[in-house]
């Protein structure tokens, strides 16, 4: 049972059944530092290649084979007879080996492919499909009518190379692979180099082929670093995933930090108050001699020592206990309708013999007539009494605390306490509104406190939708504000006429 408990406990504080993400943050730092140097010739990116020239020839398998059967119907319109329909068959078989093995690929993982496999087998369906070509380019139409035939298969050869130049321009070397042979056979079958015209059509076969294979050279480059930009843009989202999930992993931790530390306080306080509480009740009665005369004054003035030093602690661990439950969430407000005016008045009359004892003065400064707020009571003056506190506590002697209430601009309400002190560097004001923050001037002062005042009124104040500003310069004096939102200012009801009060008195 009490194994039980402790791991319940535990889990309270620090959630441990959530996954630990640093191997996996590790891992995908690794993996995007691999990503982001890849270059041509790194395995990984080949792939990326042989998949992109993959996709390109399965999304563009009709274009050819359309072609072919184009070429093959002119054909026999022209009168060729069943040469080019054995050409187009053959053709289309080669075609259709490239797209299986395209489609192959395609379909396989990028991780799984073999780069030098994968690029010698498209290399070679390459140079398959060129022999059909070649035959093409060996045909003679001696039945045709057409008397410039070498001249349009030398044009049917051109087309087909700008074709496959934009088709092939992920893998390079195809091109070449592909027409190199047709070309050879045009001009050593195909043509006679004693006709001028087809000698032209041969120079300019082999000029396109050069082109085209520059030109697919340029895309192929255009694509390898369109393909690292894409790459990089990965790697880069990879790494603001990676820096995320880590913000979130500390964030994470961090909050669950100060959820413990704010349990342990808490828990401590409470621990604490419970022996306290029986060392300031019997300081008390020896203090006040209740059970008879102690008979030395010292003694009695030793216990009076103890009753005070022990409900400063008592205090201290107050504020301990009221900031944690504000951190921990767990602070409860008991509201009800309220007038600030009241609060802010009394709490001033509580701290005058504080004030008279330094010779500060402390001016009101009220608004005649302000409704009511929907606050809790407690936590208001808890707020009014802090602030005038840390005022008088760093007023100087002689000096003037003036205390405000009354609207804001957007129909709010406002407390308001200025004092004259030495006021607060500018670089040390977020210090001082922090958890047992304090400045330099409240180090050197002779009445240090504890850092939690302000803290505690940032609190109260957000847990009531408000706001909290501290305003000051040195040796001008600090002005502390707390704003209510008009959310918490409550209508005025209207006034009943005569008749209707003097009704209701008669019922």
């Amino acid at each position: 049972m009490s194994l039980q408990r402790s791991s319940t406990a535990d889990k309270n504080i620090v959630d441990r059944s959530k996954p630990h993400r640093n191997s996996d943050v590790a891992r995908a730092v690794r993996k995007t530092r691999d990503r982001l140097s890849q270059q041509s010739g790194n395995p990984d990116f080949d792939r990326e290649l042989l998949k992109l020239h993959a996709r390109a020839m399965v999304s563009g398998v009709t274009a050819i084979p359309l072609l072919v059967v184009a070429i093959a119907a002119a054909g026999l319109f022209a009168g060729m007879g069943v040469e080019i329909l054995i050409w187009a068959l053959l053709a289309v078989t080669c075609y259709t080996a490239l797209a299986l093995i395209a489609r192959r690929i395609d379909h396989t993982e990028a991780a799984d492919v073999k780069p030098a496999q994968a690029r010698r087998d498209f290399l070679l369906a390459h140079f398959a499909s060129g022999l059909g070509w070649a035959y093409f380019a060996s045909l003679g139409c001696n039945a045709c009518a057409l008397d410039q035939f070498p001249i349009v298969k030398a044009v049917i050869l051109l087309l087909a190379m700008a074709a496959t130049a934009i088709m092939t321009s992920s893998l390079s070397g195809a091109l070449l692979a592909t027409f190199v042979v047709p070309v050879a056979a045009y001009a050593g079958i195909g043509t006679s180099l004693w006709v001028p015209a087809e000698a032209i059509m041969l120079v300019l076969l082999v000029v396109a082929l050069l082109f085209f294979a520059y030109v697919a050279r340029h895309l192929n480059r255009s694509t390898v670093m369109l393909l690292s930009f894409r790459t990089e843009k990965d790697g880069l989202i990879a790494e603001l995933e990676t820096a995320k999930s880590m913000s979130d992993e500390a964030r994470r931790r961090a909050e669950e930090a100060n959820l413990a530390k704010s349990r342990f306080l808490a828990s401590m306080s409470h621990e604490l108050r419970t022996p306290l509480n029986a060392i300031l009740g019997f300081s008390e009665v020896m203090a006040k001699e209740v059970l008879g005369s102690m008979g030395n004054p010292t003694y009695r003035d030793y216990a009076d020592d103890i009753h005070d030093s022990g409900q400063h602690l008592l205090d201290l661990i107050n504020e301990i206990l009221d900031l944690s439950r504000i951190e921990a969430g767990r602070y409860q407000l008991n509201e009800e309708p309220v007038m600030l005016l009241h609060i802010a008045e009394d709490c001033c009359h509580m701290m005058e013999l504080r004030a008279r004892n330094k010779d500060i003065r402390i001016i009101q400064d009220f608004e005649a007539t302000l409704p009511r707020l929907f606050a809790d009571e407690r936590a208001v003056r808890q707020i009014v009494l802090n602030l005038l506190s840390n005022a008088i506590k760093f007023t100087p002697t002689g000096g003037e605390v003036r205390v405000r209430v009354g609207w804001t601009a957007g129909g709010g309400q406002y407390v308001s306490v200025r004092d004259n002190g030495p006021g607060i560097p500018a670089d040390e004001i977020p210090v001082v509104l922090s958890a047992f923050g304090q400045g330099s001037i409240a180090i050197k002062s002779a009445e240090q406190g504890t850092g939690l005042g302000l803290p505690i009124v940032q609190g109260l104040i957000a847990m009531h939708d408000g706001e909290f500003q501290l305003h000051s310069k040195l040796r001008e004096g600090t002005e502390a504000i707390a704003i209510f939102p008009p959310t918490r200012v409550m209508e005025e009801l209207p006034a009943l006429p005569m008749r209707a009060v003097a009704a209701g008195r008669r019922r």
